[in-house]
């Protein structure tokens, strides 16, 4: 599909492309392009205690969690760890 309001780059157009450092200023305001160039911050650091983990559950666990809101997540962190602490692991 063709959007001609958008074309697919050229070999020339990235060529002749230039950084946005550099043409923001000509676009919009001084103060405009300032905030737009300023970093900003990113997501925030994490506390070194979670990793992140690809993992599967039943739908109808992850429905029952959801269901209770924002912080599901959490709640269901804490209900695993306290599974952990009534069913403790032995370690191979």
């Amino acid at each position: 599909m063709v959007d001609e309001e958008n074309p697919e780059w050229t070999d020339e157009m990235f060529a002749r492309a230039r950084p946005a450092r550099e043409v923001l200023h000509e676009i919009f305001s001084k103060e405009v392009a300032d905030e737009m160039l300023a970093k900003k911050p990113g997501r925030a650091l994490g506390s070194g205690v979670k990793a992140l983990q690809t993992i599967r559950f039943d739908v109808a666990i992850l429905e029952a969690f959801k269901a209770t809101g924002k912080g599901w997540q959490t709640r269901m962190n804490e209900a695993l760890r306290e599974w952990l602490k009534e069913h403790p692991m032995k370690h191979v």
